[in-house]
């Protein structure tokens, strides 16, 4: 599927979550049917291989030394589905809330305390209740939250365009109380080992449709996405060994670390902590001003994509900014983070 096609399709999908029309096929609903079964299969590999829904630990104190009187952390939540819990990895210091939260300290030079949220297997229409326990204390608001969501909404069928809906809600909510939202789009679940051909493709196709209208909802709504789909796609098809987890369901360590230097770029730049001189369009790079759905389409197509709002309305409506940052690798976490207080 061209760029081109994938746009109209993330509009009307994007258009429909916002006026609340009914779903629009992925795939069809005979193909999604088989990629759902394939997906049923693929989880009972999972289960079958000993993987366990329980993540690590990882909320807690990042960066101590950069600690000065008086002065607070900066708060980082994450949302979301198994990828932001971290689910395949053992050590709280390979999740990717810990990687982004040690990452961000050592640019703010800051500490970062991290609040993790996401639940294993949650859809989108969970992030209602994630977000509610996230702004439960109006004083602790977040500065800044990671959103990864997606693809349980694909292989359990549901309606993209409530799927989007759901998360530009969230985002809308996150960014009215004053926090900043970065969203890691719809993943590629055309790599799952477990899946084979020709649903590969398919899942693909489903994937990166989804992402690129979560791309235009949560424009919409003052947030910014980087896209999941290529990163966690032919990278991941290309060593399969090194970055899923023995599941060869969920990422690895490797894989972790792989998404979160995507990430991270996106996550400081929101918070004002990026080098000024990046922030400009780099044509070299194939940076520049889009039309929103075809920022996002090509933002679905590409590993670590950013796309930010830019100007609210153009000749073909509102315009976003599509960046593809140069990644900086992520320090070590701290091996043991210290439990926040209440």
């Amino acid at each position: 599927m061209t760029s081109m096609s994938r746009a109209r399709v993330a509009r009307r999908i994007a258009a429909g979550a916002a006026y609340g029309g009914g779903g629009i096929g992925l795939a069809g609903a005979a193909v999604v049917g088989l990629l759902l079964a394939e997906a049923q299969l693929a989880r009972r590999h999972v289960n079958g291989n000993g993987a366990h829904p329980r993540v690590p630990h990882a909320d807690g104190l990042y960066g101590r030394a950069y600690a000065v009187p008086g002065e607070e952390a900066l708060r980082l939540t994450l949302l979301g589905d198994s990828t932001a819990a971290g689910q395949g990895v053992h050590r709280a210091g390979q999740t990717p809330g810990a990687l982004l939260a040690s990452g961000l300290a050592a640019v703010a030079e800051r500490p970062v305390k991290l609040r993790n949220v996401a639940l294993p297997g949650a859809q989108s229409d969970d992030l209602d209740r994630q977000v509610a326990a996230v702004l439960g204390n109006a004083g602790r608001v977040p500065d800044v939250c990671v959103i990864m969501i997606g693809a349980n909404d694909v292989t359990q069928r549901m309606p993209p365009t409530r799927s989007v809906r759901h998360l530009s809600a969230a985002v809308r909510r996150l960014r009215t109380a004053g926090a900043e939202v970065v969203v890691g789009t719809c993943p590629d679940l055309g790599t799952i080992e477990p899946v084979g051909q020709p649903l590969r493709w398919l899942a693909r196709r489903a994937s990166r449709q989804l992402a690129a209208a979560q791309t235009i909802g949560v424009i919409e709504q003052g947030g910014r996405t980087v896209s999941l789909g290529d990163l966690l796609g032919p990278e991941f098809e290309a060593n399969p060994r090194e970055l899923f987890g023995p599941d060869h369901y969920h990422p690895s360590a490797e894989g972790y670390a792989t998404a979160a230097m995507a990430v991270l770029p996106t996550v400081c730049a929101a918070l004002g902590l990026w080098p000024a001189e990046e922030e400009r369009p780099d044509a070299f790079r194939r940076e520049g001003f889009l039309p929103v759905a075809r920022a996002a389409a090509e933002a679905a197509a590409e590993a670590g994509t950013e796309v930010t709002a830019a100007m609210p309305t153009g000749p073909r409506g509102p315009w976003a900014l599509l960046k593809r940052r140069r990644r900086r690798r992520v320090p070590e976490p701290e091996p043991t983070p210290a439990t926040p207080s209440p």
